[in-house]
């Protein structure tokens, strides 16, 4: 039978932290620190979204948010070996962060107008980063989000105060005045000069995601998802010949590229 105490089943997660964290503890998990254990937490975050991409796997989601959930209680438990906080403080943070941000939900009725119109989350986000001594209309954006993630929130925050492209075909003349410069930085091979156009060019694109109500990340994601298939598609026409990628010319491989894709489109 699976454990129905959400209570008991975190107590002992915490304490099986505790234990690893002691001083005749895991070697391993004794010696980690805040930036140690970060890149782990933003990859089980990864694995959770990929879970989910998966059907979603619900076994492998179950597996990987329990991996996640063991990145809180280790980051919690290092707070509180140094006396900053525990636990029980993110838990109850986060439920009173929920609280304050639904007041349609757990407030006065006369709430329910203002997030109809979409209101009421943001003001609540905006006097929580006033309250932290952020200030300015970027302020606030984590640094450590994936870098499309991030230009999608910047920019959707520049908009919001009003420094935006009218409409996507606007979007899409910047897109072509960018792709010019870089391809003007070309034959210099200067690699900071190209760098620095390149991200023109993606920011560019984000917006244009943006403008068009899309999601970088996801829009990328099926980019990757559908080059995939493809290639498997071609590896597979050439593995019918006796070939392999490696042995044959990019004409070739155009050519089953192409030929992989006429077949898609039916």
């Amino acid at each position: 039978m699976p454990p129905t105490d959400p209570a008991a089943a975190l107590t002992r997660l915490l304490d099986i932290m505790v234990r690893l964290r002691a001083p005749d503890g895991c070697p391993w998990d004794r010696v980690q620190d805040f930036a140690s254990i970060a890149p782990y937490t933003i990859e089980e975050a990864y694995e959770v979204a990929d879970a989910i991409a998966r059907g979603p796997d619900f076994p492998q989601l179950l597996d990987e948010l329990g991996d996640l959930l063991f990145q809180v209680v280790y980051h919690a438990q290092m707070a509180a070996e140094s006396g900053h906080f525990g636990f029980a403080q993110v838990a109850e943070t986060i439920a009173a962060k929920m609280i304050r941000r639904h007041p349609h939900v757990f407030g006065e009725a006369a709430a329910r107008d203002a997030v109809l119109q979409n209101a009421a989350w943001e003001v609540q986000k905006e006097a929580e980063r006033a309250a932290r001594a952020e200030t300015g209309t970027l302020a606030g954006i984590p640094v450590g989000l994936p870098a499309l993630t991030r230009a999608l929130k910047i920019s959707r925050r520049a908009a919001r105060v009003g420094f935006d492209w009218p409409d996507a075909n606007q979007v899409l003349d910047k897109l072509e005045e960018e792709a010019a410069e870089l391809r003007a930085e070309l034959p210099a091979m200067d690699k900071a000069r190209q760098a620095d156009e390149l991200g023109d060019l993606f920011f560019v694109m984000v917006n244009l995601a943006r403008k068009l109500d899309l999601d970088p990340e996801q829009c990328l994601a099926g980019a990757n998802a559908k080059f995939e298939r493809r290639f498997r598609a071609v590896e597979g026409r050439l593995a019918t010949q006796g070939l392999a990628p490696a042995d044959t010319g990019l004409a070739a491989m155009e050519a089953e590229w192409q030929a992989v894709k006429a077949a898609e489109k039916g």
